[in-house]
């Protein structure tokens, strides 16, 4: 069968290539591939900054946005021939620290989880797959087009569990959500938002194209004039910062009301010097009692959550969100993303 292979660690190693079909063990699902979101996880994985091969292999199948059709499933499992599912991407440690034994593998505190496509485990960026019956989630048919998409949006489920679990602390009732970053993340934390009841702002800089479309699509507003702008108008209760622009993490968290909450879902390169009056920053944190915390990957429940406000989701909003597909044998040309891109898929059959 043909899979998306890198060397890690070694750049322009990537490859669409024969690969051995999977064997499946016991307990295990077999899956057909149906598509795999790109990330930048991945072009991250194929310049060769990261990313591990599974134990004694030299390459590395990657793609973890899944959207599969399961081919077989072992007897007895709640998992059916025929159900669309997506792969759960993080495995717990072997010798689980205390967060992955509670199913909280997100939370992983050793750091020897592993990773689909990331992290000592194959990906989902192949015609056919093998994970243990218990690793994905069954998706509503209604999203075999767009289901590619749970994974990010299990990300910012996760993430608003965590804004209300904070919240909970005290009295909490957010109006308003600012979030800076118009790309899948973003959008997805936007949506989940509207769901919410809350008005919903988001802040990127395109002027005109796919992602202020979608913002107006959702019934949201769209702002392009910076962060102090958007905030004056917003008055954001949260702050949802999904760029991994530093000067953007540290601006938000002035951005807030009172009592307010921001979540950083970005990733930020290291060696990037700000400078900013930090005294001034921490003090309104602290006579505010306001709160900034880090938010990434995402355990099952998650994904059920995402799973579940996707299939409640306007499905042509969601289908704005893919702005290219490519076929598994153009695979590289998803890795060049362009200007007007939000997300990028590549089509496995």
């Amino acid at each position: 069968m043909r899979a998306m292979t890198v060397e890690p660690g070694r750049a322009g190693s990537f490859d669409v290539r024969e690969v051995p079909d999977p064997s499946p063990g016991e307990g295990d699902l077999v899956v057909r591939g149906l598509a795999v979101g790109i990330c930048g996880t991945d072009t991250e994985i194929v310049a060769g900054m990261y990313g591990s091969a599974p134990p004694g292999h030299e390459h590395l199948v990657i793609g973890h946005e899944s959207l599969g059709l399961v081919l077989h499933a072992p007897a007895g499992s709640a998992v059916r021939r025929g159900d669309l599912v997506a792969g759960v991407v993080r495995r717990p440690d072997p010798e689980p620290c205390l967060a992955c034994a509670h199913g909280e593998f997100d939370m992983c505190r050793n750091g020897r989880y592993t990773e689909h496509g990331i992290k000592e485990l194959d990906g989902f960026g192949s015609e056919r797959w093998c994970v243990q019956a218990g690793d994905v989630v069954v998706l509503d048919s209604v999203l075999e087009e767009v289901g590619m998409l749970v994974e990010p949006a299990s990300v910012v489920a996760k993430a608003w569990e965590q804004i209300e679990r904070i919240g909970s602390r005290s009295w909490f009732e957010p109006r308003s959500v600012l979030v800076a970053g118009a790309g899948p993340i973003g959008l997805l934390a936007a949506l989940l938002g509207v769901q919410r009841g809350l008005d919903v702002h988001v802040l990127d800089v395109a002027e005109h194209g796919a992602k202020p479309d979608a913002v107006a699509a959702l019934g949201a507003r769209y702002h392009h004039d910076g962060l102090e702008a958007a905030a004056e108008v917003a008055r954001p209760d949260v702050v949802i910062e999904a760029t991994g622009v530093s000067d953007l993490a540290f601006g938000a968290m002035s951005a807030t009301a009172a009592f307010g909450i921001v979540c950083l879902t970005g990733v930020y390169p290291p060696g990037r010097r700000v400078s900013v009056e930090a005294g001034s920053h921490y003090r309104e944190m602290v006579l505010e009692n306001d709160v900034m915390f880090g938010s990434v990957n995402a355990n099952r429940r998650h994904y059920e959550s995402a799973a579940r406000a996707l299939a409640e989701a306007d499905l042509d909003w969601l289908a704005r969100l893919i702005t290219r597909r490519v076929p598994l044998s153009a695979a590289a040309k998803a890795l060049d993303r362009g200007a007007d891109d939000i997300k990028v898929v590549v089509d496995l059959v």
